[in-house]
């Protein structure tokens, strides 16, 4: 079993390397987003419940966002090969509910991948995006305010597991090929 988590800041890769290891390495992939469209959509207890939150305008409390991603592990066979953690977790008090998650089940997170890229290049890339995609929070304003947030809330988790030795750092710049053979480089290793 091989869990990973794929870290760093918007416009670092995250979503385009996720695709490549899942591929690579035939790892069940968790987004965030993507699980609580799906539990809301399907109206569950548990996406009833996120739902109440969001609706609102407010954020999931982490207890429920372990919960749902406990439900998620639990009800899919190919989990059990290995989990790409794509979005989670942000905080630290999330990353141990998840090491807790995970140990309930016997697992553990063996690597945490953090595409490590320059400030203004994270800006151009979004910016691009955002050109392209026609995403609305693709503007500057938009992705300064994410970019703070990032470095307030979510870089301390780059402490909290380099403590576990579990952070290794992937130069994020340069081509997709280029990253995503640091990243096999790293996978191999473990």
């Amino acid at each position: 079993m091989l869990n990973v988590v794929i870290f760093g800041a918007p416009g670092s890769g995250k979503g385009t390397q996720s695709e490549r290891i899942i591929e690579e390495y035939g790892l069940f992939h968790i987004s965030t987003g993507d699980v609580l469209r799906e539990q809301i959509a399907r109206g569950t207890e548990l996406g009833k419940t996120a739902d109440s939150y969001i609706s609102k305008g407010q954020l999931i409390p982490d207890e429920l966002m372990v919960n749902i991603l406990a439900h998620v592990l639990d009800s899919h066979e190919e989990s059990k090969k290995g989990v790409i953690f794509d979005g989670f977790p942000r905080t630290i008090a999330q990353a141990e509910a998840l090491t807790r998650m995970l140990a309930e089940r016997n697992a553990q997170v063996d690597v945490v991948l953090g595409l490590e890229v320059e400030e203004k290049e994270l800006i151009d890339r979004l910016l691009k995006r955002g050109q392209v995609s026609g995403r609305s929070d693709d503007n500057l304003e938009t992705i300064q305010k994410r970019l703070d947030v990032y470095h307030n809330q979510t870089k301390p988790l780059k402490d909290f597991y380099q403590k576990e030795k579990k952070y290794r750092a992937i130069q994020g710049m340069g081509s997709v090929d280029d990253i995503f053979k640091s990243i096999k480089s790293v996978i191999s290793e473990l």
